[in-house]
């Protein structure tokens, strides 16, 4: 009976060790940034909106972040903020800019100048009256018939009615589809090991 439990016990021992969680996986990293899908921070999180923290009370998680994110690097120092950003990781990909930690890129609007427009043409205006001079200066086109309208230099200012303006010069949205959650950092944990 004896060696029966001894076994038993052992059984439940090796199959209690493998079913346990380590502590790595139970307690976050330090500054472990995780999204989450509710509106708040838990104990020991924070929202990763940029604010600004004591390094008297969370000296270890500045040793990490430093001033990279904000802050005085005296007094303070700043979480990231993820507000209206996508995150992606640091360094440089094959053929890309290089990204540094806490590098912003990116606007929500954007206004196209004329360098950015694809090429394009536009409607003339013109007229099928007989032609009141010889000269496109300050007039639209005009001919009765398929002839040769001007032979002067046609390198001048024509009337503003020659060519209809196109595009109201407004801004348009330069956002990717999104879904948004709730971004924390952990301002408590197991201080990161570089190897």
């Amino acid at each position: 009976m004896k060696p029966l439990i001894r076994k038993l016990t052992l059984g439940l021992a090796v199959a209690t060790s493998l079913l346990s969680t380590s502590p790595s996986f139970a307690e976050p990293f330090l500054g472990e940034i995780a999204w989450v899908p509710y509106n708040f921070a838990p104990r020991g999180w924070a929202s990763c909106d940029g604010q600004l923290l004591p390094i008297t009370q969370h000296n270890a998680l500045f040793s990490l972040l430093g001033t990279v994110y904000g802050g005085d690097g005296r007094t303070t120092f700043a979480l990231p903020d993820a507000r209206g950003r996508v995150m992606i990781h640091e360094g440089q990909g094959p053929g890309l800019t290089n990204r540094r930690l806490g590098d912003k890129w990116g606007e929500e609007q954007v206004t196209l100048q004329t360098s950015q427009i694809p090429s394009h043409t536009h409607r003339q205006q013109a007229s099928s009256g007989s032609p009141s001079s010889t000269s496109p200066e300050e007039n639209v086109l005009a001919s009765p018939s398929r002839t040769q309208l001007y032979a002067d230099d046609a390198d001048i200012d024509m009337s503003a009615d020659n060519i209809s303006y196109t595009g109201g010069n407004l801004a348009h949205n330069n956002m990717q589809p999104y879904t948004t959650l709730h971004c924390i950092i952990a301002l408590v944990g197991i201080y990161p090991s570089r190897n």
